[in-house]
């Protein structure tokens, strides 16, 4: 049996990454959002979706460009840190000991310590409600090669063990299962 909720966020789990922004080191800083996503190949364009109230909304909004830090399970209490405390308040990157570190196509710093970052400008902002949509550009992707596969150069998401959260909670994903349209896949 069913039971019906009121209606809410409940797609899971979500990826928790760590935003980063800010044109210059004294504005630099460093948030947690799992409201990110993907929302076109060509270009290639994601999305964040910040509260207007965010110490990082007014940074983000006046230099059009982010980073998006994907996280590792080593990096949760960085990054449930970063989730709750102010960059107004707080150097969070003295804080938590991850490190900025420059980007290729952008002004805002990614995280040395993530395996990715995703630099991306702003497109348009989209206000939704309680948060507001910055939508953008993938402009470039900086990859840390220990989590590339040494033959086929193929991302290797298992080693990276990428922290994802959920209701209030964090995780990690479990094993691979298959590729994409393995399910239908002819024998030969």
């Amino acid at each position: 049996m069913k039971i019906s909720w009121k209606p809410g966020t409940m797609i899971y789990p979500l990826p928790a990454v760590l935003i980063t922004c800010g044109d210059k080191p004294e504005s630099y800083n460093m948030f947690t959002v799992s409201w990110v996503g993907t929302t076109c190949t060509n270009p290639a364009m994601c999305y964040i979706s910040v509260r207007p109230e965010r110490h990082s909304y007014p940074i983000i909004k006046e230099s059009g460009e982010f980073v998006i830090n994907l996280t590792t399970a080593s990096m949760a209490r960085a990054t449930d840190w970063c989730g709750v405390r102010s960059g107004k308040d707080y150097d969070k990157a003295k804080e938590t000991g991850l490190t900025y570190a420059p980007s290729v196509n952008v002004k805002a710093p990614i995280i040395a310590e993530s395996p990715l970052s995703i630099e991306c400008k702003v497109k348009q902002i989209i206000p939704l409600g309680s948060h507001d949509m910055f939508l953008a550009e993938v402009v470039n992707v900086q990859a840390d090669d220990h989590y590339l596969d040494p033959v086929t150069g193929e991302w290797n998401l298992a080693a990276a063990d990428p922290l994802v959260y959920t209701h209030g909670k964090y995780f990690h994903l479990g094993d691979f299962i298959g590729k994409f349209g393995w399910s239908v896949k002819k024998g030969k």
